[in-house]
């Protein structure tokens, strides 16, 4: 009986001096399930050994079959361009409910867009919602209520913000309020900039809940004939790729699909789209997080490399790295934008359109955490109750309270403090 596979074959992902105690023992536990699954696949009941399978790791995101490229992720950069127009669109105060809806839930052919090729797709973001096989297909009505959360804060928009535009935001009165450095923010009655909200959910909701639990999911990798169909170089009808390739470059165009190198895109991390791809580059930019963006770079690339080879083991182990990385990366934007808030509003002066702005962006993150998937569990990090539970913490409405213009700075250390501790790094780290 021996080891088929290295820790550093598996994972391509190092234990550095900056790492504290807590991360490094939480990496080795997963490096440890990952192993023990390799162990057992490398004995047979006579203890015969199976010979490890080589990987050729190439150093870009380049995959071909015949000198044709395998890789093809399209939807998922036609679905990012919709969401950045919806966002845009939030701030657009001459729109209506009914337009605003009409974008997020577009229809193949409405001129919903100013790009005439998303006016043309019969994609939307709408659907692809709370839509992952591994939370939401057994979960309708779990599903159907986030839907119509995002439903609700896009119509409350056009609604009760938008009839305020030229009024001043006051407690209990939707309108602008004015930075100390100029600019405006829009906010709800109770202080809520809804277009942060609807931006930083669908890093969750639709980016987030897409990559980690459904096209990462061993259910949707190996669905059907996949691993058959892989092995025997099959590919989808009228396609140069096969199913399995396919899910995977999907997940990977939810982080890269807008990027000027589709191939290597990290030397634009963060400056490719408004969503998951510019909050990697955020974190990737803290001193106490550097090089999140090559782990999780490396980690979609060996996994792709490793469905080229026939190595599930080496591919499962990557796409637990990437449900661990990138659950990190909304958390510590969660915590980032409440400490960011706490500090704004322990100001002598506070500036509260700055620190409603920072709020909002955390709320987002906040709601984000429910579609995260912990790679030791398979459940997420923080279920919907909980999720609810933070929510009414620091935007409290209950009982006629109005929201950020009441909440505390000890509510916001409170609910940023759980959810350090549950991803193992601190408020500092996190907040700075």
């Amino acid at each position: 009986m021996i080891f088929t596979y290295t820790f550093a074959s598996l994972f391509k992902i190092s234990l550095n001096k900056n790492m504290n105690l807590k991360k490094m023992k939480r990496t080795l536990n997963i490096l440890a399930v990952f192993l023990i699954l390799t162990t057992l696949s490398g004995c047979g009941d006579d203890d015969t050994v199976t010979p490890p399978i080589a990987i050729d790791e190439p150093t870009t995101y380049v995959f071909s079959r015949d000198d044709v490229s395998t890789v093809s992720f399209t939807g998922q950069t036609t679905r990012i361009a919709m969401a950045e127009e919806i966002v845009a669109a939030m701030e657009n105060s001459t729109l209506t409910a009914n337009s605003l809806k009409a974008m997020f839930n577009h229809n193949e052919g409405d001129i919903d867009f100013s790009n005439a090729e998303l006016n043309a797709s019969g994609k939307n973001v709408r659907s692809k919602v709370a839509a992952s096989n591994n939370f939401f297909a057994a979960n309708t009505t779990r599903a159907n209520e986030i839907k119509a959360d995002f439903d609700t804060w896009i119509s409350s928009q056009a609604n009760d913000v938008f009839p305020n535009w030229g009024t001043g935001a006051v407690k209990g009165v939707a309108g602008g309020i004015q930075e100390a450095e100029g600019g405006f923010r829009y906010v709800n009655a109770n202080g809520l900039a809804y277009n942060q909200v609807v931006a930083k959910s669908l890093i969750g909701g639709l980016i987030g809940d897409q990559i980690l639990n459904n096209y990462l999911s061993a259910t949707v990798l190996d669905a059907g004939s996949n691993r058959s169909n892989q092995e025997a170089g099959i590919a989808e009808d009228g396609e140069n790729f096969s199913t399995m390739e396919h899910n995977w470059d999907e997940a990977y165009g939810y982080v890269y699909g807008t990027s000027q190198d589709e191939a290597s895109p990290n030397a634009t991390i963060g400056s490719d789209d408004s969503f998951l791809n510019k909050y990697i580059g955020s974190v990737d930019g803290d001193t106490d997080f550097s090089g999140i963006a090559d782990d999780i770079f490396n980690a979609f690339k060996l996994g792709r490399a490793a469905i080229v080879a026939g190595d599930y083991i080496v591919r499962d182990a990557q796409a637990a790295i990437l449900r661990q990385k990138i659950a990190e990366i909304i958390a510590i934007r969660a915590v980032y934008y409440l400490q960011q808030g706490k500090t704004g509003l322990e100001a002598a002066a506070p500036d509260m359109a700055s620190v409603f702005h920072d709020l909002s962006k955390g709320f987002g993150f906040v709601y984000s955490l429910q579609f995260t998937q912990d790679p030791l569990t398979s459940a997420p990090f923080f279920t919907g109750s909980e999720v609810e539970g933070f929510i009414n913490t620091i935007y409290p409405t209950a009982s006629g309270a109005n929201g950020f213009w009441e909440v505390t700075p000890a509510n916001l250390q409170t609910v940023s403090e759980a959810i350090a501790a549950e991803f193992d790094f601190t408020v500092s780290e996190a907040g700075s």
